[in-house]
């Protein structure tokens, strides 16, 4: 992979990680506090803190997609970026334009779902 791909792709994880970084802080400066004064019964608290509490694991999936992100970004470093985990082949261009993040081919992706499909 050529030094301009290498730094498209950065860019593209970089904004990606601002990204979630922004809708983190976001979280934690608007959905973190519950106002009882301003919830007049128990259904509007309870469908508050169901609300907060579904946002909550959307930010957790979101901390799993950033360590994602950090180890692509450690990968374009050290020159392994767009390299299989698993059969050591080059990744397409475009399906890491798809998603740069990704750490498998295409076909060993394939074969990593059937995998999980087949054994549940």
């Amino acid at each position: 992979m050529n030094k301009a791909q290498l730094k498209k792709f950065r860019t593209l994880l970089e904004e990606k990680r601002d990204e979630i970084v922004r809708k983190a802080k976001q979280t934690l400066d608007d959905d973190m506090a519950l106002e009882t004064d301003d919830l007049p019964d128990e259904m509007d608290l309870a469908s508050s803190e169901y609300l907060q509490s579904f946002t909550f694991r959307l930010r957790g999936r979101e901390k799993v997609f950033l360590d994602k992100i950090q180890k692509a970004l450690v990968k374009i470093e050290d020159g392994s970026f767009g390299v299989c985990e698993e059969c050591e082949e080059e990744i397409s261009v475009k399906r890491l334009e798809a998603r740069p993040e990704a750490t498998l081919c295409i076909r060993c992706k394939e074969d990593q779902e059937r995998a999980e499909k087949d054994f549940g």
